[in-house]
């Protein structure tokens, strides 16, 4: 069995007070995309890297490559107008029987156990959706009001998010929807039941100026 790995970067930074797209900005000294391929090939299933980048892009991250001696092995694919289409246009390139996992170039912090679990799990059932339970409460719009929910009834869901390959292709032959949030959003509309297994607290989505300082403390925390 083949493995990949589809890195998605097509953040543009707009909520991080910055010009500079998150997956570039540095992160202990070295740029959160790095770290990110980093994790995974660091992975017990070896994936093949391909990283899907908005075309205008590439030559910078080859510069940064170059600056930071980044030699990391890893395909680049030109992004789409919506992070469907990037995925698509990377799930489009596999053409042999293997197990796709897919996650956002701004969660740095994953884990090889969580990368392994992922691919182990999906390579048994089909797919592997990582997610964890809220912490906070909940309340949901309900006509003019508010109501609260019970908090054990949902999900916050990360990635990476991984799939066979039959399953994850035949997926993104549907046509674009708003309502694709995620890959498992895309699956679950081709009839596919999606499993889920436990993520990692740690495992944060850089948005926000201050989760690069969060990112910073897990890494060192991790490195001790």
């Amino acid at each position: 069995m083949k493995y990949y790995a589809v890195i998605v970067a097509g953040g543009a930074g707009n909520r991080m007070q910055t010009e500079t797209p998150k997956q570039f900005l540095l992160l202990n000294n070295l740029p959160v995309l790095m770290h990110t391929i980093k994790a995974f090939a660091l992975s017990e299933f070896q994936p093949k890297i391909l990283l899907v980048l908005n075309e205008e892009q590439h030559s910078y991250w080859n510069k940064l490559c170059a600056e930071f001696n980044f030699n990391i092995p890893h395909t680049i694919i030109s992004g789409g107008k919506e992070r469907f289409h990037s995925v698509k246009n990377a799930v489009d390139m596999i053409n042999e029987e293997s197990v796709i996992s897919v996650h956002d170039a701004v969660r740095p912090i994953v884990s090889k156990d969580l990368i392994d679990r992922s691919f182990q799990y999906a390579l048994e059932k089909g797919n592997a959706i990582t997610a964890v339970k809220p912490i906070d409460s909940i309340r949901k719009n309900k006509d003019d009001n508010t109501e609260a929910v019970n908090r054990e009834d949902f999900f916050m869901v990360q990635t990476p998010q991984v799939f066979k390959s039959d399953i994850i292709k035949n997926a993104y032959n549907l046509p674009f929807d708003n309502n694709f949030t995620d890959d498992a959003s895309v699956v679950e509309q081709s009839g596919i039941k999606i499993n889920l297994i436990e993520g990692e607290r740690n495992n944060i989505k850089i948005t926000y100026p201050a989760d690069l300082e969060i990112a910073e403390w897990f890494l060192n925390k991790n490195a001790l």
